[in-house]
């Protein structure tokens, strides 16, 4: 039997194809971070900014809004929960106060936060740490919930401590997949699970590259993959800019790079760009971009 928090049959089917990229299209997720130390100065804000900032993105062409309260760059601490929750939960519920059929993700790794946050009105569980909390790994499979899962080596705070794989495809793909599957054999729908596979959270550059380079095939046609590369040091090393402002043109390359590896969402810090790069692209690359 559903639970209120179980997404209707018609939000559920909504959301699933919002986790597939449509004829080659990618889908973006705005980001939103309600942080005072996120790494790129430009996306902090506060709630009544926040608010604005996803309207926007959604009026820009987002599928989705992603809102975040703990910063999970390299070498960030941890947060109390009251922290978070107090600031994600007033812009979900300032948002859907406003927008009841916008999608929203809680960018987040603990089940106190994601559970505040389905209640206030989010559709998505957006989480680095691979359900890790074993609680919202529980609680997701209970009452269903649409999720996306992160492979992380470490912490946020150590994660870039001389990171070592033997093989970073194989390691990270065989964590992803694996973890999908126990989601299903424990009940959850397939079409509601999303994988990702954490750039630059714990990899080197080469890792990072290496990644970038599987295709929608590596991961498996049926499986929803979102990149999360946007200004990213990634981007930094291989345009030569150091600082997060000077990596837009770099982000979008990437970007381009994405509708040809077949990648159904990309999460974006600027809607916008990215939103006439593929307006740009799709009339020439259309539904082959994989092929």
């Amino acid at each position: 039997m559903a639970s209120d928090l179980q997404p209707t049959s018609v939000r559920r089917s909504m959301i699933a194809r919002a986790l597939r990229a449509v004829n080659g299209r990618p889908h973006l997720m705005g980001i939103i971070n309600v942080t005072p130390d996120s790494f790129h100065e430009a996306s902090r804000v506060d709630t009544q900014q926040a608010i604005h900032a996803a309207i926007t993105m959604w009026d820009q062409g987002a599928t989705w809004v992603d809102i975040g309260g703990e910063s999970t760059r390299p070498g960030a601490d941890p947060i109390s929960l009251e922290t978070e929750l107090s600031r994600v939960i007033p812009v979900i519920q300032g948002l859907r106060d406003m927008n009841q059929n916008g999608l929203i993700s809680i960018d987040t790794r603990h089940a106190e936060v994601a559970i505040a946050a389905i209640q206030a009105g989010a559709d998505l569980v957006n989480d680095v740490s691979g359900l890790r909390d074993l609680n919202l790994k529980a609680f997701i499979i209970e009452h269903q919930i649409p999720v996306c899962v992160m492979h992380m080596l470490g912490e946020p705070n150590t994660m870039q401590s001389n990171p070592t794989y033997l093989d970073c495809q194989a390691e990270v793909k065989h964590f992803l997949i694996s973890l999908r599957a126990e989601l299903i054999s424990q009940g959850m729908s397939e079409e509601i699970i999303c994988i990702d596979p954490g750039i630059g959270f714990g990899k080197t550059q080469h890792h990072n590259i290496e990644l970038l380079q599987m295709t929608k095939s590596d991961w498996g046609e049926d499986i929803p993959v979102l990149w999360g590369v946007s200004r990213k040091s990634i981007v930094g090393h291989l345009t030569g800019q150091p600082q997060s402002q000077h990596r837009l043109f770099g982000t979008l390359g990437l970007a381009a790079a994405a509708v040809h590896q077949g990648i159904d969402l990309l999460r974006v810090h600027d809607v916008q760009a990215h939103r006439e790069l593929l307006d740009a692209l799709m009339p020439i690359v259309g539904s082959n971009a994989t092929e």
